[in-house]
């Protein structure tokens, strides 16, 4: 599961870079030469959608995705556990009610054939990165899932916004 990792970072630091790089080009061309490419907000749209689906993914992997937990982590390990396996399950069930319209969306894009607008290439080419991601991010949700049946976690240990707060808090007093 290493390579999916590393895929899923390398993806969004490519994407975010390649980003980057083409509206610096943008602009240069723009206010240096008064010129410009007609594509680059477009590829850039694509770039930023393939940074956020397989982003999402990556989000439920290192637990960054915010939750409503406070009760929850009053719980008992086993409590816990059991509330945690519902909150996965029920993750997985709308997962894959997004994951057959996005495939089911790409695949009528598929049969239409449209382009881009600025760009000759087909659209669902561009869009096949919805169902890839959540592909990817129910491929995570079953991995928690294991991990919780198993018994190697108790919870989905999401991000704790409090937590981080009071840390940046104290580093700040600590400077």
């Amino acid at each position: 599961m290493k390579i999916i990792d590393r895929l899923e970072e390398w993806i969004i630091s490519l994407m975010l870079l390649a980003m980057t790089g083409l509206t610096f080009v943008q602009v240069v061309l723009r206010y240096v030469f008064d010129s410009g490419l007609s594509w680059a907000q477009e590829l850039t749209g694509v770039c930023f959608a393939f940074m956020i689906f397989v982003g999402i993914s990556y989000g439920v992997r290192v637990g960054a995705h915010i939750g409503v937990d406070a009760v929850v982590r009053k719980l008992s390990p086993s409590a816990r556990r059991s509330v945690s396996v519902v909150a996965v399950a029920l993750s997985l069930l709308y997962v894959g009610f997004v994951l057959t319209g996005a495939t089911q969306y790409v695949a009528k894009m598929m049969d239409v054939g449209i382009e881009f607008d600025d760009m000759p290439i087909e659209r669902w080419k561009g869009l096949i990165i919805m169902p890839i991601g959540y592909a990817l991010m129910g491929f995570r949700f079953l991995q928690i899932l294991f991990n919780l049946i198993t018994g190697k976690t108790d919870s989905l240990h999401l991000a704790d916004e409090a937590a981080d707060a009071m840390k940046l808090k104290a580093e700040g007093d600590a400077a």
